[in-house]
């Protein structure tokens, strides 16, 4: 058995590698699924393709063994241990897997534990830090009502404070999760300073990064799913399940808030799979959506405003901490959205 490294830029790799996926029950191959792949190995055996795995950041993609080859499992442990060596080389310990149900054995056997399991797919890690590890980093309450929040914040506005308000007039302490993807428009270490700053004054709300444990449809990779349809309803069930067995229950969390959506069939999807997930566990609290002169808040109209230059209408959507920010940065701002749109 031969192992070889494919380069998935060059036509002729990807082209053999994409038929030996397709071949193997994997038929989704688009561009957001495919940049962040760093590197993809290949086994051959006789000139023929019998296994592949990628790595992507840490996480695991695109791991397929043809089933036609003998001692198959045997196989599949090999990918996955040299998958996991070259992690290591790059000073990555702690890896995850996003893959379906029927081979969440086969990842245990080469140390990959579920943290959450749907009838469409797991999420599976290995290694340090784990969840324990990002648990007993964070503050833990032992009394009184307990909510959550998870936001991305790209960036803070009045309608994400609107929201934070609530949840701590009604709760004796708030986690606030913000979803550390480094793949919006502001920076991770932007939002997260920003949200901090928008609820300095809430002293019962605590702001904390929401680590690999936050699923947001920017990280959850959808190759392994039949249809595009599927995407949102599952990455909406195993962000949920995720939350309720691994977050909720430790940090004694009864209670998560979410913004309403009325324009969005989508998030109101989402927020519906959320709700049916969660309960009777979490309660399920959507609020409805901050206006500011009968406009909706979003972060999305904030951006367009960034765009266009609308300084009156940054500062109707904006509270002072994010519109200094907004301000400082102008110019580089409205290059970064040039680049990436609305993301």
């Amino acid at each position: 058995m031969q192992i070889r490294e494919y380069n998935l830029r060059l036509p002729r790799y990807r082209k053999r590698w994409q038929a030996f996926m397709e071949h193997n029950g994997i038929h989704e191959f688009g561009q957001a699924e495919l940049a962040p792949i760093e590197k993809t190995y290949v086994w051959e055996e006789d000139g023929e393709l019998a296994a592949t795995g990628s790595i992507a950041g840490k996480v695991l993609k695109y791991v397929a063994v043809c089933e036609k080859f003998k001692d198959g499992g045997a196989l599949f442990n090999q990918v996955v241990s040299h998958l996991v060596n070259e992690e290591a080389s790059r000073g990555r310990f702690h890896l995850l897997v996003f893959t379906k149900p029927k081979y969440v054995k086969s990842f245990g056997y080469v140390g990959f534990k579920p943290l959450a399991q749907t009838d469409q797919g797991a999420f599976l890690e290995s290694g340090t830090p784990g969840v324990s590890d990002y648990l007993a980093n964070l503050p833990h309450f032992e009394r009184g009502k307990t909510a959550a929040i998870v936001m991305n914040a790209n960036p803070f506005t009045k309608g994400h404070r609107a929201l934070v308000e609530k949840a701590s007039a009604e709760n004796d302490q708030v986690y606030l999760f913000v979803v550390q993807a480094d793949r919006s428009v502001f920076t991770f270490a932007e939002r997260f300073d920003l949200v901090k700053q928008g609820v300095s004054d809430l002293t019962n709300v605590v702001v904390v990064p929401g680590g690999d444990y936050m699923v947001s449809s920017a990280t959850f990779p959808a190759y392994f799913l039949k249809s595009d349809q599927e995407i949102g309803a599952y990455q909406a069930e195993l962000d949920a399940t995720i939350f309720r067995d691994s977050i909720a229950k430790p940090l004694h969390i009864t209670a998560r808030y979410l913004g309403e959506e009325p324009t969005s069939k989508t998030t109101a999807a989402y927020n519906a799979a959320l709700s049916a997930v969660l309960a009777p566990q979490v309660a399920v609290k959507i609020i409805p959506r901050h206006t500011e002169a009968g406009e909706i808040v979003s972060a999305t109209t904030v951006r367009q405003a960034i765009l266009a230059g609308d300084q009156d209408q940054l500062a109707r959507l904006l509270p002072p901490t994010t519109l200094t920010f907004v301000k400082e940065n102008f110019a580089d701002l409205q290059a970064r959205i040039q680049k990436k749109g609305s993301k």
